[in-house]
């Protein structure tokens, strides 16, 4: 799927630093964000938090080209970095990275996988699917990003891997990590074999042990068996 645009409207900050930042939250319900690249001046800018949480709950927002409205201009960016607050639902602060639409960009795309419980390994054997990505560095022209990209595990058995070099990529998109070469091939997702479930040793009375003893000995196991659960 090709990139949709969304749009957020945006104020030029002129009010700068971290006292100025927090009145901003406080006061407006407004995020300070930065917008730079492209070889122009850093732009400081102030966007509802309420618009940039709406956008942010949708996981295309962080693949997509994102269209800021600032006045009567509008600037192509995407998302570089959100600086969320530790315990609370609340956003803190955004950094936007201008685009050409014809120049390659490199930006995080997420991978939804497919067929997860039809692959042999899994419906047939019982495996487990263990994901090691959940998104991978992709470079493209801006008019090319994909909202998300496709993983099949439709034919993997127990103990096959997938690796990036696996992965179909949609037409003018790239794997920042292969085109380094060969070695940074990641390993995206296994079926792994589940882990035994571990078996209690059976306790028997040795010759000669009395009853007392047994009994002794099965409440050891019992109480062995407690521990590890």
């Amino acid at each position: 799927m090709s990139a949709a645009e969304f749009e957020l409207n945006c104020t030029v900050r002129t009010d700068l630093g971290k006292g100025a930042s927090r009145r901003l939250r406080r006061l407006n319900d407004d995020i300070p964000a930065v917008l730079y690249g492209a070889g122009k001046d850093p732009v400081s800018l102030t966007i509802s938090h309420k618009d940039i949480a709406k956008a942010t709950s949708n996981e295309a927002f962080f693949s997509h080209i994102i269209s800021l409205k600032i006045g009567s201009k509008k600037e192509n960016a995407v998302i570089k970095a959100l600086q969320r607050h530790p315990a609370r639902a609340i956003i803190l602060h955004a950094d936007f990275l201008r685009v050409s639409m014809d120049e390659a960009i490199v930006v995080k795309v997420p991978l939804h996988f497919i067929n997860e419980e039809l692959c042999p390994g899994v419906k047939l054997s019982g495996g487990n699917v263990l994901k090691t990505l959940n998104e991978i560095d992709v470079s493209c022209l801006p008019g090319d990003l994909p909202e998300f990209i496709e993983v099949d595990m439709i034919e993997l058995e127990m103990g096959d891997s997938i690796h990036l070099s696996d992965i179909t990529l949609p037409e003018g998109v790239t794997s920042v990590a292969l085109s380094h070469g060969d070695d940074n091939d990641l390993s995206v997702a296994t079926v792994a074999a589940p882990k035994a479930a571990e078996e209690e040793p059976e306790v028997e009375a040795e010759e000669g042990e009395g009853e007392e003893g047994a009994e002794g000995d099965a409440t050891d196991s019992e109480e062995k068996s407690d521990d590890s659960e």
